[in-house]
């Protein structure tokens, strides 16, 4: 396929596409703007006439990628650089500006959505932003947009790049767009050996190897001290469930209506069920109330009683608070074959940590930490709690694996510096406004 008939393609498609975000907006909730200017390349009104130093453009696309990124424009932001950090999903940009509204309150930091990637708004997008360069975060490769870039003159690296063998699969399906798309990028900055080899293999020039973004995160030192001092105030054991998504939760649930008591005691343990995405709160509450399980909602402010069996983790930006206040973490995402969520930031929190079967997200990662002792894979949800129940009636296993989770975390550290030091040539030069 040639970028020619992919944008034919993605014309007669759009409709569609702009169906499916209008129907996840309705779900999700917040601000998409799916037809406003900046979707369509325009800047708005408010900046168009303001000069603007030329920024370091940022596109982390959703709410894990934002994660994922924030340690490297926290390194930006400290150099003093200006940053444009670019969207596709509310839930994405809400996470931005929850991150750093100080760097927005003083504008060294501006939040906008990308463009579709349509010719026309690609160009428009570079001729109104003019960044210094472009870090597409993970995989987001966009032949437009990238097209638009090399025109401009701009240039751009994919960044804590992940590029599994399906991803090569869909790569070698779309053809020379995709190789044309990948040879473009100026550098391609990989997390393992295994992507950068996949990743030249689909057409890109060879990449670095620099390491996962996602082991340079710092947890919140408020929220770890909340969620250890919320622990030891209520006196329960506590096991997170994190990032469910759906199909799931029917599964966790029943495995802790077995599990609800601890065998031989009246204690009653206390599981922490915090659904993946805000549009799920309600749904798995009333899989709460079905299943006739004592709980309460994280939202109401108060602390669960001693006959809550959960915690309905129904609030966004406290996974660090969860994690601290578990003594095992359960990472879901990995229990039906969605890929996995972030088992570092549990690792990173110095709890054991227990994924699925599917981790292909994470592969790399996952078998590493399983090798270490950090993590524990379990084939179904329900085994999954009783190897989490097993561990806390195993205090010395226990300790050893919230100690191998925490060195495991920390050996793998440095990814930014190593970014940084890539991108150097890129970043020094200060464009003034």
């Amino acid at each position: 396929m040639k970028r020619g008939v992919y944008t034919l393609a993605l014309r007669a498609l759009s409709p569609l596409v702009w169906l499916w975000m209008g129907r996840r907006a309705r779900r999700a909730g917040g601000q998409w703007e799916i037809f406003s200017p900046e979707r369509f390349g325009r800047l708005p009104a408010a900046e168009s006439s303001a000069p603007q130093a030329a920024p370091v453009w940022v596109h982390a696309v959703s709410l894990g990628e934002t994660r994922a990124a924030q340690p490297l424009l926290q390194a930006l932001l400290d150099r003093g650089l200006p940053v444009l950090l670019t969207h596709v999903t509310a839930t994405g940009r809400a996470e931005g500006a929850r991150l750093f509204q100080d760097a927005i309150a003083r504008g060294q930091l501006r939040q906008a959505w990308l463009p579709y990637d349509f010719p026309g708004a690609a160009r428009r997008y570079m001729a109104g932003r003019r960044p210094r360069c472009g870090l597409l975060i993970e995989r987001e490769i966009w032949p437009n947009l990238l097209a638009a870039a090399r025109e401009a003159g701009v240039p751009m690296a994919l960044v804590s790049a992940r590029f599994s063998a399906s991803s090569l699969r869909q790569a070698g399906r779309m053809g020379s767009v995709m190789r044309e798309a990948l040879a473009g990028l100026d550098a391609v900055l990989a997390q393992t050996a295994e992507d950068a080899a996949r990743l030249a293999q689909a057409g890109a020039r060879p990449p670095v190897v620099t390491g996962n973004l996602k082991f340079d995160l710092e947890l919140p030192e408020a929220q770890v001290r909340a969620g250890q001092a919320w622990r030891e105030r209520l006196g329960r054991r506590v096991v997170a469930v994190a990032s469910t998504r759906e199909g799931e939760d029917g599964g966790f649930i029943e495995a802790i209506k077995r599990h609800a008591k601890i065998p031989g005691t009246h204690e009653c343990s206390l599981f922490l069920l915090i659904p993946r995405h805000p549009q799920r709160f309600d749904e798995v509450a009333r899989l709460l109330e079905d299943a006739g399980l004592p709980y309460t909602r994280r939202s109401g402010g108060a602390d669960p009683g001693s006959e809550t069996v959960v915690l309905l983790g129904d609030t966004l930006g406290e996974m660090a608070f969860y994690y601290a206040a578990s003594e095992v973490a359960i990472v879901a995402g990995s229990f039906a074959p969605l890929g996995g969520h972030n088992l570092i930031e549990a690792c990173a929190a110095g709890v054991p940590v227990i994924v699925g079967p599917h981790t292909f997200n994470f592969k790399q990662a996952a078998e590493d930490a399983i090798q270490a002792g950090a993590v524990q894979r379990a084939p179904d949800a329900g085994q999954a709690v009783d190897a989490a129940m097993a561990l806390l009636a195993d205090e010395a296993r226990r300790r050893r694996g919230g100690e191998a989770a925490r060195a495991w975390f920390g050996a793998h550290a440095g990814a930014t510096r190593r970014t940084l030091e890539a991108l150097a040539p890129w970043l020094d030069a200060r464009a003034e406004p």
